[in-house]
């Protein structure tokens, strides 16, 4: 059975989570990270020699990076309408999924997710969360377009490009910062909320990961 390693309130570890809860595979999870601590063993280091989560086990495969694992899981349970065999649709799909991950997660866990949850408030660099907003503005009225033209981020289905993206907007959306009025993105957000496989591994209580203060 696969194993997969981290605790359910890591953004990286949800991704990976929602993608195996969309494909049926059966797994066991293993809180590690965090609170739980565990990914400083040598057992895990050897796992992963950057100490961090998600890490997966598959029979003789052991994986880190959640971008990776979600393809790697797709092509081994040949998951067509979530990551498509046609280098054409793959291209697109690979695309908008890294587009995600190396964007919007950054400018929106890294500059405003971690000063309004992980920080306490003297403490916060109100720069950064005003560069992160102005930056998921820019993003997020991309993704809005995409969205409107296509239904989905990366063509007319739900595919890993969606997952890489929406796993992020239950934080976008639940603290108080400022941000675009984007209805075909609100859509969109509904749509997956709707989904029991995002409302069970993705809206998932962060509070406590709130420091005290924040």
């Amino acid at each position: 059975m696969l194993k997969v390693y981290g605790r359910a309130t890591s953004s990286n570890v949800q991704v990976v989570m929602w993608a195996i809860a969309e494909m049926g595979i059966a797994y066991q999870r293993f809180d590690v990270g965090g609170a739980f601590g565990g990914n400083d063993t040598t057992e895990f280091l050897q796992m992963n020699p950057n100490g961090r989560v998600p890490v997966i086990e598959d029979g003789d495969v052991t994986m880190f990076e959640s971008q990776a694992i979600i393809r790697y899981l797709a092509a081994k349970h040949r998951e067509e309408h979530l990551w498509s065999s046609s280098p054409m649709t793959r291209a697109s799909i690979d695309q908008w999924m890294d587009w995600a991950k190396i964007n919007v997660h950054y400018a929106l866990i890294y500059k405003v997710f971690w000063q309004l949850v992980r920080t306490k408030a003297e403490d916060r660099d109100h720069a950064l969360i005003e560069q992160g907003a102005t930056e998921l503005k820019s993003l997020m009225k991309i993704a809005d377009d995409q969205i409107a033209k296509y239904g989905w981020l990366a063509g007319p289905q739900m595919t890993m490009a969606d997952i890489s993206f929406g796993t992020p907007l239950f934080r976008y959306y639940n603290e108080p910062f400022d941000r675009a009025d984007l209805p075909h993105l609100r859509s969109y957000y509904e749509r997956l909320i709707a989904r029991p496989a995002y409302a069970e591994h993705v809206m998932v209580s962060y509070e406590t990961l709130r420091v005290a203060g924040a």
